[in-house]
């Protein structure tokens, strides 16, 4: 757990730091180029300073061990970070809709003048694409390998900074090289942008909820569960099978039925047998609550 830990805050501040760059740039960029998209897309990557400061805080709470008032550890308050990341993002998405349809808006209505922005402006984009897609890639990469959901909300995040940065640059390339009447492409782009946005913002925000309403596991993985109790040959009918997400980790509860005339100390056994075998296959975290039945001759 505290190798994971700092994997997590390891890659957590190098976004920290390269999003500190990246928006300060951006925001300079977009004020000597007279772009007010770049200015908003600076505004975009600052907040991710936000989910960065939210992962630092609560991963840092979700690997402490179990307590008194916490029987089953702190993996929720992870999943309570990657929701808050998940509504972040869903007021970016919204924020970056309206201003665009207003902007829209005002320029149908022949009562706005878009001002065509500078080259400073159009590589400011193009340098946040490939730095974002490259962060989104790393800590995807890295929140897969230990099974971080929150570290994978954060790598989302980066990418949705990556998708403002092409909506950017096809608003700021239009408004410079096509002409004043496509000057709207710039607005048109965020809407699009937004609806990605909210788009990411939707399944971050759908899982987390999923998971502190106590979602059971998808079918096809208490399958797999099922297949590796039945693994031992002496355990027969496993049945009330209840499965959840505590965090990056599992919690699994079933009742087995064995032979009526076993001794307990072989019936412990077998329980920690296919214990074992579950925390080999599912990380040493996994929590399992196993029930045992007699099995009576001939059922």
């Amino acid at each position: 757990m505290e190798q994971r830990e700092k994997e997590i805050f390891r890659v957590t501040f190098t976004g920290f730091f390269v999003n500190l760059v990246l928006t300060t740039g951006k925001i300079v960029a977009g004020i000597l180029g007279q772009s007010s998209a770049m200015v908003a897309d600076g505004l975009h990557s600052a907040s991710d300073f936000l989910t960065d400061i939210v992962v630092l805080f609560f991963v840092k709470v979700s690997a402490k061990p179990h307590d008194k008032c916490h029987d089953y550890g702190h993996g929720k308050y992870e999943t309570l970070a990657t929701v808050i990341i998940g509504l972040v993002l869903f007021v970016v998405g919204v924020g970056v809709i309206w201003n665009g349809v207003e902007a829209i808006y005002w320029f149908a209505q022949g009562g706005e003048t878009i001002t065509q922005p500078g080259m400073i402006a159009l590589w400011a984009a193009v340098v946040s694409i490939v730095v974002k897609e490259w962060l989104y890639q790393y800590t995807s990469r890295v929140g897969k390998r230990i099974k971080s959901p929150v570290t994978i909300a954060n790598a989302w995040h980066h990418r949705s900074d990556s998708f403002s940065s092409i909506g950017t640059l096809v608003g700021i390339g239009g408004a410079r090289f096509l002409g004043p009447n496509w000057r709207v492409l710039d607005p048109l782009a965020a809407v699009i942008v937004g609806v990605f946005i909210l788009r990411i913002s939707y399944k971050l925000t759908i899982s987390g909820l999923n998971e502190l309403l106590e979602r059971s596991l998808s079918d096809k993985e208490e399958g797999e569960i099922l297949t590796v109790i039945k693994e031992n040959p002496v355990i027969s009918d496993p049945h009330h099978l209840k499965t959840r997400r505590i965090g990056a980790n599992i919690a699994v509860e079933f009742h087995i039925r064995l032979d009526e005339k076993m001794s307990v100390k072989l019936a412990h056994d077998v329980c920690e047998d296919v214990e074992n075998r579950l925390k080999e296959k599912y990380g040493k975290a996994t929590q399992v609550i196993v029930h045992v039945e007699p099995k009576h001759d001939g059922g």
